[in-house]
């Protein structure tokens, strides 16, 4: 009786770690688009270069995310999840407090590359150490709970900025934020069911297993391609949000960073309810199909002429992340995919993969559709977005069914 009391306390820690480390990661990720203009204004960049650092830096930040998804993965798989969880969280604690201190675009882009490999570990490993450890009922709930929580991180940054005033300062904090949450994971223990592979002579965080399976490949890319309309809406829709707006209905006082927060509200919310949805189904791909039809929904909003007002704007933002709230359960699926010998390295990489894909859809976004086309900016945020969603979609029908898989196997 003891026994199992004490087994269900150190599952709850483990819950409770796994979402504060993503409520800091998240702080630190979504730092950058709430104090972007201050930031850049702040180390002297002109309103005419503004949108090109901008796009620089978020490049290089997502650059980083998808170098660190690979090495935290394998690091996950062959070391152990709780060592990416200390090591990646150093690092980018580290870098976003000396971000605090940047003088140039150039700087500032080296450190945000520097905390986007640190930050790529976060997520993955938490997720891949939850998944390991609860029962597969409860996964689908216990995950969700885990980026619902810690998607309140992009709020709490917001919060810390208006109150401060001060984007050095955030940054700063979100250091120390991170340093201090190394304490708390202290008393985590690792997953049994690696420590049961560790020891064996199994192949472990060979990434180039995903490659030389043609069936492995295809859940790989699949796994990834789900995922894509999430930062559509958080890397172009919101981040530019007042530009949106003015091209929408002119005159606004649309900031971004609360576009930002207001999506990043739903977008927990929206992981929550999510992991129930999916839960009540015992599909998660019928959850992903209801919350695809939302966002949907919610683009075709964003560029309607309904949308003509700071206060629409601000509701569409809640209303976007709440309908791409299927992060959680994203990553999930892309856990459950796989075997313990590769786990941690897909559910590191395949959310990484996704942030990596941002630069990408800004260059179909901004150079081609604007640049090479010369279509406007608001078609070419309808085109992209319409291109993103059928991708998704499509790669959603191939995607088999995870919801019932147990975890105990490995890949070969």
């Amino acid at each position: 009786m003891q026994e199992g009391v004490l087994k269900k306390q150190f599952l709850n820690l483990a819950v409770i770690v796994a979402a504060l480390g993503y409520f800091v990661d998240i702080y630190d990720l979504l730092l950058f688009t709430i104090v972007r203009e201050p930031s850049l204004i702040g180390i002297h960049v002109g309103e005419s270069d503004m949108l090109t650092a901008s796009t620089k830096i978020i490049n290089w930040q997502m650059t980083g995310l998808l170098i660190g998804g690979i090495l935290w993965g394998v690091m996950g798989d062959k070391k152990g999840r709780l060592s990416v969880l200390f090591g990646s969280i150093l690092l980018y604690s580290i870098a976003n407090f000396i971000t605090g201190y940047v003088q140039t675009v150039e700087q500032y882009a080296w450190l945000r590359f520097v905390a986007g490999i640190g930050l790529a570990g976060e997520l993955g490993a938490g997720i891949t150490l939850v998944s390991e450890l609860m029962p597969k009922k409860n996964r689908g709930v216990m995950t969700s709970f885990v980026a619902g929580i810690g998607l309140f991180g992009a709020v709490f940054a917001y919060a810390v900025y208006k109150m401060t005033a001060d984007w050095r300062l955030c940054y700063k904090i979100g250091g120390v934020l991170g340093i201090a949450l190394l304490f708390l994971r202290i008393k985590v223990s690792e997953s049994s069911i690696f420590q049961h592979i560790s020891k064996t002579g199994i192949s472990k965080g060979n990434i180039f297993m995903f490659f030389n399976n043609e069936k492995r490949f295809k859940k790989y890319l699949l796994a990834i391609l789900i995922g894509l309309p999430t930062w559509y809406v958080i890397g172009i829709l919101l981040n530019l949000g007042n530009r949106f707006a003015k091209e929408l209905y002119g005159e606004n006082a649309i900031d971004s960073g609360a576009c930002i927060m207001y999506g990043y509200i739903g977008i927990a919310l929206g992981d929550i309810i999510v992991g129930l949805v999916s839960q009540y189904y015992k599909s998660r791909k019928k959850a992903l199909t209801i919350f695809y039809g939302m966002t949907f929904l919610g683009v075709v909003f964003f560029f309607s002429p309904l949308n003509n007002s700071d206060t629409s704007m601000y509701a569409v933002s809640f209303y976007l992340g709440f309908s791409t709230g299927f992060w959680a359960i994203f990553v999930t699926m892309g856990a459950e995919h796989f075997g313990t010998n590769l786990r941690a390295t897909a559910a590191t990489t395949i959310p990484n993969m996704v942030r990596g894909a941002l630069p990408l859809m800004n260059l179909l976004f901004k150079d081609y559709f604007q640049g090479t086309l010369h279509i406007s900016f608001l078609q070419s945020g309808m085109l992209t977005g319409l291109i993103v969603m059928v991708i998704a979609v499509m790669a959603l029908i191939f995607t088999e069914e995870t919801f019932h898989k147990d975890l105990d196997f490995v890949e070969e």
